[in-house]
């Protein structure tokens, strides 16, 4: 499929970009998709949680009460998880929350979530550009130019390019990656997808492996 190439203030150059229809025009597979979204937000899960049980708390060790003849339940331990400040029942504790996928079925996801992407029209392929420094305002205009403004959008870079990056860091609605950061996840999530031409060789050779 071909896709017409414009320059970052949203006018036509004349060309068009040749996408691989094995990744931009397949029969998604939505399970590839579930799978693959999945494994990303568990992996954005830091699994640090946890709470004091009881053999972790530090208090005394004596027996509060004695054991018969109080008319209540005996109790040996101040630590006890029924007391206030007692340790706690069955609590949280530390989890490793990754979970393995297969590459291909990932790049199955990736190609499918593109494909998806491609036939709401959500495909925008912008010659490479850059600032000569970092300015918000530039890339706000940028957005304006492509009619992205108020969408959500993600432009995905050939090469790291620090004045693009941090021209968008601001913008809530708008994300800069490199082609090695692109996700299944990240694309969908986007209103539209912005290749800039230099990222999608890279794109194209990775997901037909």
């Amino acid at each position: 499929m071909k896709v017409a190439v414009k320059d970052y203030k949203g006018k036509d150059t004349g060309r068009k970009a040749e996408l691989s229809d094995d990744v931009f025009k397949i029969e998604p597979n939505e399970h590839a998709i579930y799978l693959d979204v999945k494994q990303y937000l568990a992996h954005q899960r830091q699994g640090t949680h946890k709470s004091k049980e009881r053999a972790e708390i530090v208090g005394s060790t004596r027996k509060i009460k004695k054991q018969k003849g109080t008319g209540t339940a005996r109790a040996g331990s101040i630590k006890s998880p029924i007391f206030k400040g007692g340790g706690r029942i069955f609590g949280p504790r530390p989890k490793d929350y990754t979970q393995k996928l297969n590459k291909n079925v990932k790049r199955l996801a990736r190609r499918s979530a593109l494909s998806l992407k491609s036939k709401e029209n959500g495909i925008v392929v912008l010659e490479d550009f850059t600032f000569e420094q970092p300015r918000t305002k530039d890339f706000i205009e940028v957005l304006k130019a492509l009619g992205l403004e108020n969408k959500k959008s993600l432009f995905v870079l050939g090469d790291i390019n620090n004045n693009v990056y941090l021209s968008s860091r601001n913008l809530a609605g708008s994300e800069v990656i490199t082609n090695s950061e692109l996700s299944t996840y990240k694309i969908l999530n986007a209103n539209s997808v912005v290749f800039l031409e230099g990222a999608l060789e890279a794109i194209e050779s990775n997901l037909k492996k």
